[in-house]
């Protein structure tokens, strides 16, 4: 078979990766091609084009950035149509794999979704939309499987791919000591993959560090972003960056403040206590205050349904609530709390095992047809 796959942020790059894997262990024949990064490039994925080139998010950031994104998005178009697969895979990212899956679709060739857009979150009659551009979907939150059944359109849960991330990790032993982080107390930062994200945020995290005399702050760099970008968030001796070692990094930490995303999920897997941190430009979050439905941004609460950890979004995300906050999951009662939550989380979730679930289904589906 030949799949063409489509992810556009890092952690999407990441379970794209791994059901890559598995779908490659299942079926023999495979030949995988599409837009990703390097996760999905070092399985050996023919990568067409990398996903640093449409990764843009909020209202204003895709508005500014319009016409690079159909220029991509109309070559992608010509890409598929020339290497002509039995199946397109979405994974996540939303706004830009709907628009391809509409044109695959009408093209006759198959397309399934990993990693659902999250309608359920805003304007949710476009789950119309996607039931009739998208032939099987596979979802990883517990609660889209009833929202979709709303709509009529019977989808698969798999389980939560993060939790396979999570297990399958293997830390290193050396880990604090090629760092020189040894007997250092950390608190992780972790601003996010995208530049627009670490250039709203970064400063403000490492800004608390006077309140934290005790810690080494360290911020999780990320390699699609160039290495000297970071050295305007350094303070020397108190924060370090290293880079693609965010789980190393989680496995050693006593707290962390986290950009809202997957990463808010991962960090609650490896039961370190975090504040959810969030900041765009006004326009974008005045539109998205206005369409979003949902009580929560952070994926551990909305999984929890209750707030197991607290969300500092916009006007509220300032060094002196930051500050109280931490020092809440540092030394106070809060800390227990979020990993009592954290707990139940984990139990919701039904344990690892996601991405060779969707392969297996995948797979099935597709020799059935």
């Amino acid at each position: 078979m030949k799949y063409y796959v489509i992810c556009g942020e890092r952690s999407g790059d990441l379970h794209a990766s791994n059901l890559c894997k598995e779908i490659i262990r299942l079926d023999n024949n495979a030949q995988i091609r599409g837009i990703g990064g390097d996760y999905l490039s070092n399985t050996g994925i023919t990568l067409y084009s990398h996903f640093k080139d449409i990764a843009f998010m909020g209202f204003w950031e895709v508005f500014k950035n319009l016409n690079a994104i159909n220029k991509i998005l109309e070559k992608t178009k010509a890409d598929i149509l020339s290497y002509k697969p039995d199946v397109l895979i979405l994974v996540d990212f939303g706004g830009f794999n709907l628009k391809v899956a509409a044109f695959a679709k009408s093209k006759g060739i198959k397309v399934y979704y990993y990693i659902t857009p999250k309608v359920w979150a805003w304007n949710q009659g476009r789950a119309n939309k996607i039931k009739k551009v998208v032939d099987k979907m596979f979802v990883i939150l517990p609660f889209e499987k009833d929202f979709y059944k709303k709509f009529d359109f019977n989808v698969d849960y798999v389980g939560n791919p993060v939790f396979d991330a999570v297990a399958n990790f293997k830390s290193d032993p050396a880990f604090l000591t090629k760092h020189n982080l040894e007997g250092k107390q950390l608190i992780a930062v972790l601003p996010g993959s995208r530049k627009q994200e670490v250039e709203s945020t970064l400063h403000y995290m490492v800004s608390v560090l006077p309140s934290f005399p005790e810690f080494t702050f360290v911020v999780a760099g990320v390699s699609n972003l160039p290495a000297d970008y970071y050295d305007n968030f350094k303070r020397e001796g108190r924060v370090a960056v290293i880079f693609d070692e965010t789980y190393d990094l989680l496995s050693h930490a006593k707290a962390a403040v986290v950009t809202s995303g997957t990463a808010t999920l991962e960090t609650a897997l490896f039961e370190v206590p975090q504040i959810v941190v969030y900041k765009t430009s006004a326009v974008t979050y005045n539109i998205a205050k206005f369409l979003i439905t949902v009580k929560f941004i952070s994926l551990v609460n909305l999984i929890a349904g209750y707030e197991v950890v607290k969300e500092l979004i916009q006007s509220d995300f300032s060094p002196s609530n930051l500050i109280t906050e931490l020092k809440k999951i540092i030394y106070g009662k809060e800390r227990q709390e979020q990993l009592n939550g954290y707990h139940k989380i984990k139990e919701i979730l039904e344990g690892p095992g996601a991405s060779r679930r969707a392969a297996e289904l995948m797979v099935k589906y597709l020799n059935e047809n």
